[in-house]
């Protein structure tokens, strides 16, 4: 008898699913984050895999900045109801009037780096012990030195410096009273393995990663920013309309989109065999604040 074979994604596949299952078996009180982005919606793939036809051993969260895209929340709402599971949202602008904190000023105002505080809000409510992602090792350095399963301390701070080892696929979940770990069981994926596990399986998405017609502002750089109510626009902005997609969605002010006429996924896996800048670096504005950007928001508990 001769036995099955398995190909790269199906040994993906196989490592996530015993990642979310072990963190099932491992913590109390987890939670999956759901942006209602392609990654995120992959997860919810996974874990289906991994527990159906029980119900997922977690809820759904989302922390929503309140600049989020339109069709992006629509998606996590109708998703959540078909998936019938739990879903939980805080809002950034609670957060804001809560701690008195600064709203983001400038040009492009992101909320983006203020999610943190809603996020440690959110794990202190709900005394969540583990909060699952759909963070990728090829996305961005700082998430390249990140383990799958990364001990955050009791006030949510990430040190890269006292990472534990991931040997044999054994992971340590271990905590104390206070600390909580982030899971990444897609931390070893690509962009390109996320898209074609979504054509695999044939797995719906926001309209807003396919070719559209949309109304941006022309950036100093050139990328393209949806044009919306939080841009505070000067009278000489550029001002187009382009056929883009979106290949990450996050912060409408921080997040370009990418001139494409990608109508499927076929579509868009063809421009990513030929694209030469990854994902947030041709995406996201935020990223590029300072070189350690990123690294020094997850010291600070961004996820």
């Amino acid at each position: 008898m001769s036995t099955p074979s398995f190909d790269y994604l199906d040994r993906l596949e196989a490592e996530a699913i015993h990642i979310l299952r072990e963190v099932a078996g491992q913590f109390e009180r987890p939670a999956l984050l759901f942006s209602g982005g392609k990654d995120s919606i992959v997860l919810t793939r996974l874990a289906e895999k991994a527990f159906r036809p029980g119900r997922f051993p977690f809820p759904l969260v989302h922390v929503d900045t309140g600049h989020n895209f339109p069709e992006v929340l629509a998606y996590r709402d109708a998703l959540a109801e078909q998936l019938g599971e739990k879903l939980i949202v805080r809002s950034v602008e609670d957060t804001i009037r809560r701690q008195r904190l600064r709203e983001p000023m400038g040009k492009y105002p992101s909320r983006n780096p203020l999610q943190t505080y809603t996020l440690l809000e959110t794990i202190e409510e709900f005394e969540f012990d583990a909060c699952i992602g759909g963070a990728r090792r090829d996305e961005e350095k700082a998430r390249a030195k990140e383990r799958i399963f990364s001990v955050r301390d009791e006030f949510g701070q990430w040190d890269p410096k006292r990472q534990r080892p991931e040997l044999w696929n054994i992971y340590n979940g271990r905590i104390q009273k206070g600390e909580n770990v982030r899971v990444f069981p897609i931390s070893n994926w690509t962009e390109l393995d996320v898209w074609r596990y979504i054509q695999r399986e044939n797995i719906a998405l926001p309209d807003i990663y396919f070719g559209h017609e949309r109304t941006c502002v022309v950036l100093p750089s050139g990328q393209l920013l949806g044009l919306t109510e939080h841009i505070r626009l000067d009278k000489d902005d550029e001002i187009v309309t382009r056929q883009v997609r979106f290949r990450t969605v996050g912060d409408s002010t921080c997040t370009a989109a990418v001139e494409s006429d990608a109508a499927t996924v076929e579509d868009i896996i063809q421009d990513l065999l030929l694209a030469k800048v990854s994902e947030r670096g041709a995406t996201r504005l935020d990223d590029n604040i300072s070189e350690a950007g990123m690294e020094d928001r997850k010291r600070n508990g961004y996820f």
